[in-house]
């Protein structure tokens, strides 16, 4: 995957830019969304509302756009609200991601990747866990709502404990640190939030069989109240920064078991083809 389209990107995106408390906020900057977040790519396709309130990234056959986070974080929570492409998304990529910027081999990354679709059709919440170079840790989720008609809340807490991602304040998936079992976990390397809008109409929609119709570019996505707290930060306190260190209670389990029940549609660790000599040993880590 270093070499592929979207690894490519993101590298562009490097170069031009360069428990839990579920649903509680995280610490932010208050004020103009772009106090916390600048344009980095994209030749004009990303710009802010006048009021500051509102990020807009647009796709068209020359280009998609970018931004990143003006901070870097070691261990942080992050949310933010998003408005995905509407109507024919296919081949469309929206994305909200941690990333480090070292070497490309030796990077880690949490990913949150939306997959667009044919009118009418959900959309793919793609996630992935990277650390030292290496992922293939993918879980992929339909939405319980219609991720095109409002703004929704998408959450990344990355702690010492796990990494959380929250979809309106419901975790649909935790990947846990084992590192002390012999599963990489992202934990030395500070990462930097990125979010981007390109095309991969070779395998981001059906698996690459629908193409983007660019009769309908240009494309836009939109994001809103970015939030982020580091937990390194000596003004991040726990309960700020989204319960650093807890455990999910009951209620929060059972709401992640209903998530992953009725709106997961891929698990690496439920992959027997993929893994024929076995599924990698954290998933079967409590």
């Amino acid at each position: 995957m270093a070499f592929s389209p979207r690894a490519r990107v993101l590298a562009a995106a490097l170069l031009l830019g360069l428990c839990c408390g579920i649903g509680a906020p995280a610490a932010a900057a208050a004020g103009r969304i772009d106090d916390g977040l600048e344009v980095t790519w994209g030749d004009g396709r990303g710009s802010v509302s006048p009021d500051g309130q509102v990020l807009t990234l647009s796709l068209d056959r020359t280009s998609g756009s970018g931004f990143r986070s003006r901070d870097t974080y070691l261990f942080a929570r992050a949310d933010v609200q998003i408005k995905l492409v509407p109507n024919n998304s296919a081949g469309t990529v929206t994305t909200f991601y941690f990333i480090s910027e070292g070497p490309w081999d030796v990077h880690d990354e949490v990913d949150l990747e939306f997959l667009g679709n044919v009118s009418g059709q959900p959309y793919t919440l793609h996630t992935n866990v990277f650390a030292g170079g290496s992922g293939g840790k993918e879980q992929q989720f339909h939405l319980w709502f219609d991720p095109t008609a409002d703004f929704h809340t998408y959450s990344i807490e990355w702690t010492q404990q796990h990494i959380l991602v929250l979809v309106d304040g419901t975790p649909i998936r935790e990947f846990k640190n084992h590192a002390d079992r012999g599963v990489a976990y992202p934990s030395t390397q500070r990462m930097r939030l990125y979010g981007s809008l390109w095309d991969a109409e070779d395998w981001a929609t059906q698996g690459g069989r629908v193409k983007t119709d660019w009769s309908q570019a240009p494309f836009a996505a939109q994001y809103r109240n970015f939030t982020a707290a580091d937990a390194s930060s000596s003004s991040a306190s726990p309960a700020a920064a989204g319960g650093y260190g807890q455990e999910m209670d009951a209620a929060a389990q059972q709401a992640m078991k209903w998530a992953r029940d009725n709106y997961m549609v891929y698990d690496y660790c439920a992959d027997g083809k993929r893994f024929p000599q076995g599924v990698p040993p954290e998933c079967s880590m409590p």
